[in-house]
């Protein structure tokens, strides 16, 4: 569950990977997210970690390796999380939203995996992985939501969502094969893209349970 963020000031510890620390003590999410920029936008090429002390909890941002981790707890009853980043500009976004609501503040922010390796695999193999991790239908409808949010619009017939709207097949290759292994799990009608769509696009007929679900999205 996210946590409001708690007022007064907060302290956060920004890290390099060479030892490098500052300690900044900020009064909103706003004020932390302009110094973390300066200070990432100086070392971009670097690791550069978030620690919040006092939440047990960290952002660990990885642009030589196109990485994003999120850690939260200590030793055996640690949590974690990794995302694969595909564009540079994911990287501060990140930052705000755990400067706002920490670790779960990102749960809805990209495909995340429990095991760094996993990152390794193919999009498709990536996909598959994370779908396999959700086991429950509000689970699913909640992921299926953040998939459409991200690429989708409802065609103007209003009988069919359209998952990755204008994308090449090559586009989204993981959270498409994620999307496709969900609606199975769903019981959802998938139906074939008209034959002007572009060949990355998912059609599938409109459902209540999304239709709820979606809204929340908008």
């Amino acid at each position: 569950m996210a946590r409001p963020y708690a007022p007064g000031p907060k302290q956060f510890v920004f890290a390099v990977g060479d030892g490098e620390e500052q300690q900044v003590s900020v009064n909103d999410p706003q004020e932390a997210y302009v110094a973390f920029s300066a200070f990432f936008r100086e070392r971009v090429s670097s690791a550069c970690t978030v620690e919040d002390v006092a939440a047990g909890q960290r952002l660990v941002l990885l642009p030589g390796q196109g990485v994003i981790a999120r850690f939260e707890g200590a030793d055996q009853r640690t949590r974690s999380g990794y995302l694969k980043v595909d564009r540079a500009n994911r990287y501060l976004p990140s930052a705000m939203l755990f400067f706002e609501n920490g670790y779960a503040g990102l749960d809805h922010f990209g495909q995340w995996l429990s095991d760094l390796a996993d990152l390794d695999a193919s999009p498709e193999a990536r996909g598959a992985t994370r779908a396999a991790t959700i086991t429950t239908e509000a689970a699913a409808v909640q992921e299926v939501a953040r998939i459409w949010a991200n690429s989708g619009i409802v065609d103007p017939s209003d009988q069919y969502y359209v998952f990755f709207d204008g994308d090449d097949a090559g586009d989204d290759r993981a959270e498409r094969a994620e999307l496709l292994e969900l609606i199975g799990f769903l019981g959802l009608e998938r139906v074939d893209a008209p034959a002007e769509a572009a060949d990355g696009e998912v059609w599938v007929r409109t459902d209540e349970r999304l239709d709820v679900e979606f809204e929340r999205w908008s």
